[in-house]
């Protein structure tokens, strides 16, 4: 997958821009991290970090503005990170490199604003039940509130704005391993 991803063609100035989307909880940061080890360490964007309590997918803009311009002109952008837990941004910045591969993964990594910016966009074959379990599982009871607003934000921004029928290559979790098939919008 590393090799495939290598080979294919800058998307955004010199960077191919990888999104890994899917339900809450089906494992788009888990897979994220190991694509990003494979591919040497590459950079991973957490969309966790440019939401917020208020705008859980109102965070076009400052993708835009904080990411994609400076990618696509080559050189570091910067951002600051949520903190879900003090509801603020930092008043720091984190910087994001322009490397050969940028992996950006979170619900919502393959909206139609950002799909013209993708070389490839892959999607977590897994159903929103299995997935918002799993992400209950994870998060515990304390924020059982918290899941119910999120599944009910989650079904209508796929309903409004989906990714999974432009998805490349499916991405499903095995024992040992994923299985990757392709999707809907395989190109060529």
């Amino acid at each position: 997958m590393a090799r495939r991803l290598r080979a294919l063609p800058p998307s955004l100035g010199p960077v191919r821009l990888v999104a890994v989307d899917g339900h809450a909880g089906s494992g788009k940061s888990t897979f994220a991290g190991r694509l990003a080890a494979a591919l040497g360490g590459a950079p991973v964007l957490h969309l966790d970090d440019l939401a917020t309590h208020e705008e859980l997918f109102a965070w076009t803009d400052r993708l835009r503005t904080w990411v994609l311009e400076p990618l696509a002109q080559g050189t570091t952008a910067r951002y600051r990170v949520y903190d879900w837990v003090a509801r603020a941004f930092a008043t720091t910045e984190t910087a994001l490199p322009p490397a050969p591969v940028v992996i950006v993964e979170g619900v919502g990594a393959g909206r139609r604003e950002l799909r013209p910016h993708l070389a490839c966009l892959l999607w977590m074959e897994v159903t929103p039940e299995d997935s918002w379990d799993r992400g209950q599982l994870r998060d515990g009871p304390g924020l059982a509130d918290f899941w119910d607003g999120w599944k009910r934000a989650e079904r209508a921004h796929f309903a409004a704005n989906p990714s999974r029928p432009f998805a490349e290559l499916l991405v499903r979790q095995c024992p040992e391993g994923y299985e990757l098939l392709p999707g809907p919008g395989k190109k060529g």
